[in-house]
């Protein structure tokens, strides 16, 4: 397994279009930390943002040694909006962007089966350019659910569309995201996401879903305890012989700085499972 740190770590929990961090410190800060990639979002490079920019984020990270674990090219995808699977009616340009990014994976949306037959297609295109596509393990998505989840993978049928496994997701749409989901998800498994949460009635924040209604919960950092168990998830993980990226994910505005969340992340990660 690798380790990648998104750079979602430098955006707002509420407002995913700014960073707060420039390229420049988080490629150092992964680099110092021991972070193997970087996973891109649209607050550093889109499909909106000048090619003179992609091309110097691009020179920043090759510096420094790090690949594009995987690319999120515009905003609607991670905001969960009703935008977000119309990356899959014009996959071009975000097969560009990855492809000036020196990376070969694709965050995309889904939220309804009319998307299927669009996943296919942008699938097709995507593979020519020997790109793959995946979709995250979300709320108020065709990926709420793990049976859900398994249908619509077996339904789009194409050997680069696959799922970016995300256990709290799962947890807050009151699924088992233990080992035998992460089993049931092995053969389509091109991303790992850690976020952590504990569930809680009169918690701060609250994420609607489909299948449960309202998710109250409290974020919280990875190492702590009582919210989602990450040490059984390494297990399984590397009990599959999964060899491909585990990426902090998390937004963590509301509790640390981007340095203490990137630093205590790779601190416990790497002292509950081996990276390579």
């Amino acid at each position: 397994m690798k380790l990648s740190l998104s750079v979602r770590v430098a955006e707002s929990v509420l407002n995913k279009e700014e960073a707060n961090r420039s390229m420049e410190y988080l490629a150092d800060l992964a680099r110092e930390l021991g972070y193997a990639a970087m996973c891109m979002r649209a607050s550093q490079a889109g499909i909106k943002t000048p090619l003179e920019q992609i091309t110097r984020v691009k020179k920043i990270l090759d510096e420094r040694g790090l690949p594009v674990s995987m690319v999120t090219g515009d905003i609607p995808i991670p905001a969960n909006d009703g935008h977000a699977p119309d990356a899959l009616r014009n996959i071009t340009p975000y097969l560009d962007l990855t492809a000036l990014l020196g990376a070969d994976l694709i965050r995309i949306g889904m939220k309804t089966d009319e998307d299927i037959a669009w996943a296919r297609r942008a699938a097709d295109e995507a593979a020519e350019r020997d790109i793959r596509l995946a979709h995250q393990s979300h709320t108020r998505s065709l990926f709420e659910t793990v049976e859900e989840s398994v249908s619509v993978l077996e339904r789009v049928g194409r050997p680069n569309f696959g799922i970016i496994y995300e256990p709290a997701n799962l947890d807050l749409c009151g699924q088992d995201y233990g080992p035998e989901t992460i089993r049931r998800f092995a053969p389509w498994l091109f991303n790992v996401y850690l976020q952590n949460h504990r569930l809680n009635p009169a918690g701060s924040m609250t994420l609607n879903t489909w299948v449960r209604g309202p998710a109250p919960h409290d974020p919280v950092p990875l190492q702590e305890t009582g919210g989602i168990d990450f040490p059984i998830i390494m297990k399984t993980l590397r009990e599959l012989g999964y060899d491909g990226y585990v990426t902090v994910h998390q937004a963590f505005a509301e509790l640390m700085e981007p340095e203490d969340a990137a630093r205590q992340s790779y601190d416990y990660l790497t002292s509950i499972a081996d990276f390579g």
